[in-house]
């Protein structure tokens, strides 16, 4: 059985048992023989953040790196046996990193004793029931996880922040993440799904393709398999997040993977999906409500803070790339031009021209929707530009940003408009006397909507759902100019100069008009020609034969034609001022 575990907010390292190679009681309770002096060593090593763990009464396999023979997370997880684990986020370890330097475990799930390094305590990790795999089965991870450490301190803004450092990663470690969502329909009615059907499609995937359910109060509400996921967006807008990636080329093929599945599941059920940035037809009251807890809290709250945001929840899909940064200076370049080429992107990509079965006066009204979401949340964050930009400023931002609920007891407590503030010195109303976890902290970062937004990477949010050949063009897009430090040198001298009024006007026009939106002496089209080749040579000088990827991004500037306006053409001519059509045009 394990017996001690140190963690820092760099890294994460076990002693583990025999299935990592370890089959002596002692040589698993002796640090040495892992060539590890001492646990201080230990948090000085510049190792890159695991991210899960699996644990169970007998032992405590770890995300581990070389030393134990194990780089992957899902290696790890796969050579477990899934009975009474319980999935445990390593970053509410890394909420008392500061605190922690010993744990045991006893046999049954308690605390066999604890022990003092430094003068500050330890919680031992409580274990938990058992779960399935694939056909029926559950995966441990469903809604947000609970806290797996009994905070017996506050958390610090020290703390806050290196959750964001931990994200920083060398460059040959940094990867792609591609995220889209789609809209599935009737085929013969072109109507919503409801809940009922969403959930024979997710069951369907999991019996024929392997994938691992995540439920919620008995409701299937996604699936996991290894690094990807799927889940459900407020109105049933299915959700690829795919794993992190190397190459463009793997990321397009995991997306065209997960289209083949869900249309060989939807077809059999006469249900198809499509790719489009806002429901063009169906109102606000005909789309079926998700049984998410989260969503509910969402649902009552936005009307308050905003005119559109039940539009974005329900009838908005995007597509998205998340990337990697090295350093904290790296993150404030790529933040910075992520914000200001985000308008740009919005309208390459803009594809929402129609709404309740007419044009809708937008090319991107999806974008536009978000000016009148939630403000506290939203936005092209202007501070980003100023000079004392760093780590810490996004974490003042955020935790400004009013919370929308914890995660208690397998239950979403309401806590709409509160301050994480108060939550951290045990002042949150909804929950007297209770500190949050880094698991907190994590999931009221995710409630946070800005264009780009800080995580552990960064989020390219600007982008209207589109069909499959442009969920390989956006992280194609992004990957050339952020990737590639010429390119991304170029962004950052091009844009310098920009004022918060520049970028803020092309926020609010681009999803109006566009390509054709006026911008200093020329057009965002004159722009986009320009980036475009930035971000050419930077997958030219990747070195992965991916430039075919911007195709669809190069069609679309060269003609000065965006998507939707395509869309508005056929609109009003073959379609015959109908929308109908689109639902075959933008078919998966």
């Amino acid at each position: 059985m394990p017996r001690k575990i140190w963690v820092s907010p760099t890294m994460l390292r076990a002693v583990a048992d025999e299935d990592l190679g370890v089959t002596d009681e002692v040589a698993r309770d002796t640090e040495e023989d892992l060539g590890v002096a001492d646990a201080d060593e230990v948090s000085r090593a510049p190792r890159a953040t695991p991210t899960r763990i699996w644990v169970s009464p007998m032992r405590l396999p770890a995300v581990a790196d070389e030393d134990l023979g194990v780089t992957d997370a899902d290696e790890v997880s796969r050579a477990m046996p899934r009975r009474n684990l319980v999935f445990l986020r390593c970053t509410d370890l890394m909420a008392v990193a500061s605190r922690l330097a010993v744990a045991r475990v006893a046999p049954d799930g308690g605390a066999a004793g604890r022990r003092r390094r430094r003068g500050r305590p330890v919680v031992a990790v409580p274990t938990a029931a058992g779960r399935g795999r694939g056909r029926g089965g559950a995966v441990a991870a469903s809604p947000p996880t609970e806290e797996a450490v009994q905070m017996t301190e506050p958390l610090t803004k020290e703390d806050l922040m290196a959750y964001l450092v931990s994200g920083c990663k060398p460059n040959e470690n940094w990867r792609i993440g591609t995220e889209h969502e789609k809209f599935g329909f009737e085929v013969d009615t072109l109507r919503p799904i409801k809940y009922d059907q969403i959930r024979d499609i997710l069951n369907g995937l999991a019996e024929r393709f392997d994938w691992d359910k995540i439920v919620e109060e008995n409701n299937v509400i996604g699936l996991k398999q290894g690094k990807q996921s799927i889940s459900l967006e407020p109105g049933g807008q299915f959700e690829l997040s795919g794993a992190p990636l190397e190459t463009l080329h793997q990321t397009c093929a995991e997306v065209n993977s997960h289209l083949y599945q869900v249309k060989a599941v939807g077809e059999e059920m006469g249900i198809g999906f499509l790719g489009i940035g806002f429901q063009p037809k169906w109102a606000l009251s005909d789309i079926p409500i998700m049984p998410k807890g989260r969503y509910e809290i969402m649902r009552n709250y936005m009307p308050k803070v905003g005119s559109l945001g039940l539009d974005m929840m329900f009838r908005t899909c995007t597509v998205q790339v998340n990337l990697d940064f090295s350093s904290e200076q790296d993150m404030i370049r790529k933040f910075r031009a992520g914000l200001a080429l985000q308008p740009i992107a919005t309208a390459i990509f803009a594809n929402s021209p129609f709404k309740e079965g007419k044009p809708n006066g937008y090319l991107s009204l999806r974008s536009h929707i978000w000016t009148d979401t939630d403000n506290n949340r939203s936005g092209m964050l202007p501070f980003v530009f100023d000079d004392s930009f760093g780590f810490e400023r996004y974490v003042d931002y955020a935790l400004d940003v009013p919370m929308y609920f914890v995660y208690r007891n397998k239950k979403y407590i309401d806590c709409t408009g509160m301050s994480f503030r108060d939550f951290m010195v045990g002042k949150l109303p909804q929950a007297p006397g209770e500190l949050p976890t880094l698991n907190d902290w994590e999931n009221h970062l995710t409630t946070i909507f800005p264009e780009v937004r800080l995580k552990r990477y960064l989020e390219m949010r600007g982008a209207d759902g589109g069909p499959w050949r442009r969920l390989c063009a956006l992280p194609a897009f992004w990957v050339g100019l952020l990737y590639d430090e010429e390119s991304l040198q170029s962004i950052s001298d091009m844009t310098s100069d920009w004022t918060n009024e520049e970028r803020e006007m092309l926020r609010r026009k681009v999803p109006v008009t566009g390509l054709k939106t006026p911008f200093r002496d020329g057009y965002v089209r004159d722009l986009a020609e320009e980036i475009l080749q930035l971000s050419k040579n930077g997958l030219e000088r990747r070195g992965y034969k991916e430039v075919g990827f911007l195709r669809e991004v190069d069609a679309v500037i060269s003609s000065g034609v965006t998507p939707a306006e395509r869309l508005l053409n056929l609109y009003e001519t073959k379609w015959q001022r109908s929308v109908d059509p689109v639902f075959q045009e933008l078919l998966y």
